[in-house]
């Protein structure tokens, strides 16, 4: 759960990097809060026989946690040493999203980058 608030203080944050665990300890609360957001929201759709409440709840939750995401995202691609740019590689049919999710799960780079420190390492400091 550190990792969620970590992601959602540095909301709109593009630069440095994010370690693995970071990342996908992010991913993992997130599906597991949409899972309940859509059990909530679908519930309430039922009790109101509408669609309008599961597409207000979810939708607005999906758009206020894009940009953390997609931040997150980019930095985690900083810290295999690649540009944020790379995530449109997840655009190529088929591929595309393979390949993204290659580099997602690479190790990142020891030591300095030209995106910053080493997170890995900084932990290890404190």
């Amino acid at each position: 759960m550190e990792y969620y608030k970590k992601v959602l203080n540095h909301y709109a944050d593009f630069t440095g990097r994010a370690r693995r665990k970071e990342y996908w300890m992010f991913v993992l609360v997130n599906f597991l809060v949409m899972m309940v957001v859509g059990i909530i929201s679908g519930l309430l759709s039922t009790a109101f026989s509408s669609e309008v409440p599961f597409v207000l709840f979810y939708g607005a939750y999906s758009l206020a946690i894009l940009v953390p995401t997609l931040a997150v995202t980019v930095r985690r691609l900083h810290d295999i040493g690649k540009s944020g740019w790379m995530y449109f590689v997840g655009l190529i049919p088929l591929i595309g999203g393979i390949w993204l999710l290659v580099l997602l799960v690479t190790e990142g780079n020891h030591g300095p980058n030209q995106y910053g420190e080493d997170p890995k390492n900084a932990e290890k400091v404190f």
